[in-house]
């Protein structure tokens, strides 16, 4: 018995080197993240406007009955990243007319008010999860994170991360072609 618990500090090692060296691993990719959503529909959610910007809330219900996909981006005025993909996804409204929703994470309202009025605001509607409960039921594992939701409220896409830099455009430009948001056309 002796022996065995001896060996309890070396299998703790081994297994915990073993996590180190695959989280190192540079063919992982953290971005494949998978999620019970896809192919699911869109959790149910009602959140309030963010007090002080001019966007209606945002619920499942508008997620439901849309001619084209839209874009759900949960993002918040605290993020660093978010900040740093914010000029890529007002660029994707502003000349693909996409459809952009947003979701306020565990945000202060007047922060997620001014950084949007310094940044300005391409979000067609915009929630204020300030619990962080809908964060919760879209499964997202930080800020960043942007999905393509159907049509029809079926989650068809999640992008984990910020949408920045050519490789991660051209992935997400990939998948609102491939959910007929944008035309083969469009670059």
């Amino acid at each position: 018995m002796t022996r065995f618990l001896a060996l309890i500090p070396f299998l703790l090692a081994v297994i915990l080197g073993a996590f180190f060296i695959w989280g190192l691993n540079p063919e992982r990719e953290p971005n494949e993240i998978p999620s019970v959503l896809i192919s699911q529909p869109a959790p149910d959610f009602s959140l309030e406007p963010i007090p002080g910007v001019e966007v209606p809330d945002l619920s499942r219900d508008d997620l439901l009955n849309n001619p084209k996909p839209v874009v759900v981006n949960v993002f918040a005025s605290w993020c660093v990243p978010c900040r740093a993909e914010h000029s890529v996804l007002t660029n994707m409204v502003e000349r693909d007319g996409i459809r952009l929703f947003g979701i306020n994470y565990k945000d202060k309202a007047e922060d997620a008010s001014r950084w949007l009025a310094e940044l300005g605001n391409p979000y067609e509607r915009i929630g204020a999860d300030t619990s962080g409960r809908a964060g919760i039921e879209w499964g997202i594992s930080g800020v960043p994170e942007t999905f393509i939701v159907g049509g029809d409220g079926t989650v068809l896409y999640r992008y984990v991360g910020p949408v920045v830099g050519e490789a991660a455009i051209a992935k997400f430009r990939a998948a609102l072609t491939q959910a007929g948001v944008l035309g083969t056309g469009a670059s």
